[in-house]
């Protein structure tokens, strides 16, 4: 790599690295070093670049970083046109992670980042425990809360919000981050609330929400639509506009049966904001084992919708209800799982919500470079360090 000339079209960082406007590389040389002058053996977005292109690369642990870089350390030099032919210690990325960088900014930076580029139509807002911030005499864990481009598979933002209480004031400040107009929102039903519907609306999108207890009328009218009815002799059954659609699912020796009923019957009775559709949803489920059913269970979930029958039938809003679930499969569990973020102590400062954010980055890039199997990515990475690099300073074009 030349370091010492730049291409009309690209610009050119103080180390001399080529790169697009709009990059991560770009997002990086833009964020506030919290580190004196004095001191400061490597830049702040070096060290950022190493630890994003380590995780793409297959490592999670500060030590695991710094190992995998002394490791690579003169394609590193090379690349990152560093001056001095060193890595950092483990310290240097503890201590920068934790106090040296501000988290909301990554944040931010990882968001408006993942807002370029395709986007999908359900967006889906959920919290997430991060257990690795957790401290030995703390009760409970910090939550942060997401909103999630279910089909794109990318974070379009994310806020810290203590407690998963807090959850519920929060969630304003997420959609508003997250640019969520002629969206479908799904949520779980913590954020079932007026407040949240209307600024949804607000912003000409709809929502997709369950309805439980913490919203009690609204719940027990949505039940006593769909509540079985038993007339007296000589009176027929009231009359309905129910619709329902059925879906079978199979996979990991379980069958789902998911049963959906839609009603605009409720519309003006509820007095809920923008509300279009109530539904019943019954998930039955059956585990087999060498061709015979061991176990049976059954769930019932009641919902709402801004959605109309015109727009959605009740095939539709069963995928859509469905789809919500994209967010633990591929969020939650590949950050936990695939990236071990619940496994990794970051107790120190800022430390778990930098990395939850530079985690959500590494997802969101993943699925850039067209991969659907995030581990499968990381191998790949790890034996193409020069086009790990180059997705990080310029438009990723394939391969």
């Amino acid at each position: 790599m030349d370091c010492s000339t730049a291409r009309i079209e690209r610009e050119i960082s103080a180390n001399g690295i080529e790169f697009d406007q709009g990059s991560v590389y770009d997002r990086m040389c833009k964020l506030t070093d919290l580190r004196g002058v004095n001191g400061r053996r490597y830049r702040l977005e070096t060290v950022l670049m190493i630890v994003i292109m380590a995780k793409l690369c297959g490592e999670d642990t500060p030590l695991g970083i710094a190992e995998w870089a002394k490791h690579r350390q003169e394609e590193l030099v090379k690349l990152l046109c560093l001056s001095r032919p060193s890595m950092p210690s483990h310290h240097t990325y503890r201590r920068i992670l934790a106090y040296k960088v501000y988290a909301e900014e990554v944040e931010r930076l990882v968001g408006e980042y993942n807002q370029r580029g395709d986007h999908g139509d359900i967006y889906a807002l959920d919290g997430k425990a991060v257990r690795g911030m957790r401290k030995k005499d703390e009760d409970g864990n910090e939550y942060l809360l997401s909103v999630y481009d279910v089909e794109q598979a990318k974070v379009m933002s994310q806020v810290a919000v203590g407690r998963k209480e807090n959850e519920i004031i929060k969630a304003p400040k997420a959609l508003k981050l997250a640019e969520i107009s002629q969206k479908v929102i799904t949520a779980d039903a913590m954020h079932t609330q007026r407040g949240l519907a209307t600024q949804i609306l607000g912003a000409q999108s709809d929502y997709v929400f369950p309805v439980k207890e913490n919203q009690p009328q609204l719940y027990k009218n949505i039940q006593s639509l769909f509540a079985p009815e038993y007339p007296k002799p000589g009176f027929g059954k009231i009359q309905t506009d129910f619709l329902s659609a059925q879906k079978v699912n199979k996979g990991h020796g379980r069958i789902e049966l998911r049963t959906i009923t839609t009603s605009e019957m409720l519309n003006t009775y509820a007095a809920w904001p923008g509300l279009a559709q109530v539904y019943r949803l019954e998930r039955q489920f059956q585990w087999r084992r060498n061709g015979r059913t061991y176990r049976t269970s059954s769930e019932v979930e009641f919902g709402i919708t801004s959605l109309t029958r015109k727009r959605v039938a009740p095939e539709q809003l069963l995928q859509l209800r469905r789809a919500h679930w994209g967010i633990e499969t591929g969020l939650h569990y590949r950050r936990d799982v695939t990236l071990k973020e619940d496994a990794t102590r970051m107790t120190a400062g800022n430390t778990g919500k930098v990395i939850a954010s530079i985690n959500n980055l590494v997802l969101a890039l993943i699925r850039q470079a067209g991969f659907h199997n995030a581990a499968q990515a990381r191998r790949w990475f790890a034996a193409h360090l020069s086009k790990t690099f180059a997705l990080l300073t310029t438009p990723f074009s394939g391969f």
